[in-house]
């Protein structure tokens, strides 16, 4: 999917198809809320999240969301694969039919704000 290069959050999320921006809005909801502190920006032309170093990020896809996260372990990656995320070593595809995973989401923005704060 071609964007052009976003100025924010927001553009970016503008810019993409109206069934991904429901994803993304879901998982910035989710940062903001687990960590009103962290720092919204754009780095790499896709929205990242800032606390003491990065936080989380994500970007879109043709057919999905992927959100990135240095915390998500191997537990976590079976975990998601039973309830049919698709995962790489750092990241969590979600597909625009599916629900955002938020308790998982939640859990792995803490897990690495707290490695973050070492």
């Amino acid at each position: 999917m071609h964007m052009d290069k976003p100025k924010d959050v927001n553009s970016y999320i503008a810019n993409a198809t109206e069934e991904a921006r429901s994803v993304m809005d879901e998982l910035r909801r989710i940062i903001k809320s687990a960590m009103p502190e962290a720092e919204e920006g754009i780095s790499w032309n896709v929205p990242i999240y800032k606390y003491h170093g990065i936080l989380v990020g994500f970007s879109v896809a043709k057919q999905h969301v992927s959100f990135g996260v240095d915390s998500l372990q191997e537990e976590d990656r079976k975990v998601l694969k039973e309830l049919g995320y698709k995962t790489g070593k750092k990241t969590i595809q979600i597909k625009f039919d599916q629900e955002v995973p938020s308790a998982i989401i939640k859990r792995l923005v803490l897990a690495q704000a707290e490695i973050n704060e070492l």
